[in-house]
């Protein structure tokens, strides 16, 4: 059977997204599950190389001319998140056009990219707005701990606004999809709540008794089963969470923190619902190590197989 072709953005040039790109690219038990691509500006992919992978120097899509003798390593800077930017810009393109299988991204800064004067929240709503994508949910997972996001990154005090009875639906059937894409035919779900103990039946705030339980009602009268809504702060222990294939958090530190305390070095960033094969590093770029050679591959080795099942089912 060919071998899936895999598109794995450089990253952020100052961050260690090249580092661990290069590194992973050299791995034989990656290489040999998928042809892979690194997008991104050739000459520092091959600076990269030559320091962190012992010079094996991976298949590249050159895209973009910045080169390494000009990044300030460690440190936004606005030619760095361009460069950044075009090439998952040009992966998911080529996804699109079916030239590869699927992108796999590594971290970006959001700062560099804003310094550039260029609007950007995350990869997740810029590869969904290049897809033409509306319904769409970011979900990190490692093994059977999955976590779908009902908002991501908007500020805390927007929340309420946007977790609204439709939102919440949308992103429990895009969660229920990719479980079910993994060979669970059933899954179990649970939801966590907004507020603190779930709002205490509206003493501690209204959505959950007027927006959360409606709505995961509703869900369940459909035939989904999903459980919920939870205190966020019990759902994510062991004997409760290890009952469901899925859970649904609310706002991105309500899932991210317990998540990543869990899986940090194995944890796979995905985006439910796009046309196209989108898996990611659940980390950031790590400006504190970054060119040291200290970088660990394990989310993105994780994220690079994740992307290989899922085009094997596709």
């Amino acid at each position: 059977m060919k071998k899936p072709v895999i598109a794995l953005t450089m990253g952020d040039p100052a961050g260690i997204g090249p580092e661990i790109a290069v590194k992973a690219a050299a791995k034989p038990e990656l290489s040999g599950l998928a042809e892979i691509i690194v997008y991104g500006c050739p000459d520092i992919i091959k600076a990269a190389a030559k320091r962190f992978a012992g010079g094996n120097i991976p298949q590249i899509k050159a895209i973009g001319n910045l080169e390494f003798a000009s990044v300030p390593v460690a440190t936004a800077d606005a030619a760095c998140g361009i460069a950044a930017r075009d090439a998952v810009i040009q992966a998911t393109r080529d996804a699109l056009a079916g030239k590869v299988d699927a992108i796999v991204t590594a971290p970006m800064n959001k700062a560099s990219v804003n310094l550039a004067a260029i609007p950007f929240t995350g990869h997740t709503e810029l590869i969904a707005e290049l897809c033409n994508c509306n319904n769409f949910a970011m979900m990190q997972s490692a093994g059977s701990l999955r976590v779908a996001f009902v908002t991501t990154h908007i500020p805390l005090q927007e929340v309420p606004q946007a977790a609204t009875a439709e939102r919440i639906c949308e992103v429990a059937r895009l969660l229920e999809n990719a479980v079910k894409a993994e060979g669970i035919a059933s899954p179990c779900l649970a939801a966590a709540a907004i507020n603190p103990h779930a709002g205490e039946n509206g003493y501690m705030g209204k959505e959950d008794e007027e927006v959360v339980k409606p709505a995961l009602a509703g869900l369940r009268e459909s035939g989904m089963h999903i459980d919920g809504p939870f205190p966020p702060d019990t759902l994510f222990i062991e004997s409760i969470r290890s009952k469901y294939d899925g859970i649904l958090s609310m706002y991105h530190d309500q899932g991210h923190i317990p998540f990543k305390m869990l899986a940090f070095d194995r944890g796979v960033n995905s985006t439910l619902g796009l046309p196209i094969i989108r898996t990611s590093v659940d980390h950031g770029t790590a400006f504190e190590i970054a060119w040291q050679g200290t970088a660990d591959t394990g989310s993105l080795e994780a994220a690079v197989k994740l992307a290989v099942l899922r085009a094997e089912h596709k």
